[in-house]
């Protein structure tokens, strides 16, 4: 594996691979490296010739209430799960390269934004689509790869992508979950006990939200408030949100149908932890016909 540090060698060695027509995997984190990663790097490795990971703890996605400074890294483990995960190239940039001087040109996401976990973070997908946006231009990947756990961050990548013409398929891959389905998280090992037997309700309750859709439930007020019971009678944890959308436009719907996103966040006594299930749902058939 391959460790680069400066802009100037990734430009070098991406140039070099694009000569023989090399398919690029890219994988963007900000490293502390889990299991959901490890996932994206392997599927990254599974469908393309060259596996490029980068490390980069992003100042533009921090709020002014988020510590950048205590966002946790470890760069020597992050090494070594990145190769072990057969990672070919590791780009670990500094702030310093990536934001040199002050931006003449600033990007602003309009859409997607307002709602789920996008509604407290004022700027944050601002960051993530400025820094992705420098990324893609200098890994000029054939694939990048983004979990599902992250659902909102995918859809306002996935707009990007589109708004903008890039030449990369984005892949969506599915949440890694826990055997009891407790989708995996940095964040559970701030878990008591008791909330950690609690918490697999978040995706039962998510599931039992499709069965709901399954047997004809086209409400979305209906499968929120159920949702919502579920969590009130299962878990001690407070919700932040449930919520119904179209997807990936994160737009309201009068009635479910399509592509529909099912969302939540709760709120237990050290950890927040959120959830999802996309389903593709039929239209209603016209009872008029």
């Amino acid at each position: 594996m391959n460790v680069i540090t400066t802009i100037n060698d990734l430009r070098l060695n991406i140039d070099n691979m694009k000569k023989t027509g090399t398919t690029i995997g890219f994988v963007p984190t900000m490293g502390y490296l889990h299991e959901g990663h490890l996932t994206l790097a392997k599927e990254a490795r599974a469908n393309n010739e060259i596996v490029v990971m980068s490390i980069f703890v992003n100042p533009l996605q921090f709020g002014p209430d988020e510590d950048f400074d205590r966002y946790p890294r470890d760069v020597e483990r992050d090494t070594e799960l990145a190769r072990m995960a057969g990672v070919d190239i590791l780009f670990i940039p500094e702030a310093a390269d990536m934001y040199s001087g002050k931006q003449s040109v600033t990007l602003s996401v309009e859409e997607r934004v307002e709602v789920l976990c996008g509604r407290k973070r004022e700027g944050h997908f601002d960051g993530v689509v400025t820094v992705l946006t420098k990324l893609f231009h200098l890994v000029q990947p054939s694939r990048a790869y983004f979990g599902l756990k992250d659902a909102q961050q995918v859809a306002v990548v996935e707009g990007l992508v589109s708004d903008y013409f890039f030449p990369v398929e984005i892949v969506r891959v599915p949440t890694v979950r826990e055997e009891d389905g407790l989708a995996k998280s940095s964040r559970n090992v701030y878990l008591s006990q008791k909330e950690r037997s609690e918490a697999p309700s978040l995706y039962q309750s998510l599931k039992e939200a499709v069965k709901c859709i399954e047997d004809g439930e086209r409400s979305p007020s209906v499968i929120t408030d159920k949702v919502s019971k579920d969590i009130q009678n299962y878990t001690s944890g407070t919700i932040d949100y449930v919520e119904v959308y179209a997807y990936p436009e994160l737009t309201e719907l009068e009635r479910l149908q399509g592509d529909v996103i099912i969302a939540l966040a709760v709120q237990f006594q050290q950890a927040r932890l959120i959830d999802n299930i996309i389903i593709s749902v039929e239209p209603e058939e016209d009872s008029n016909v």
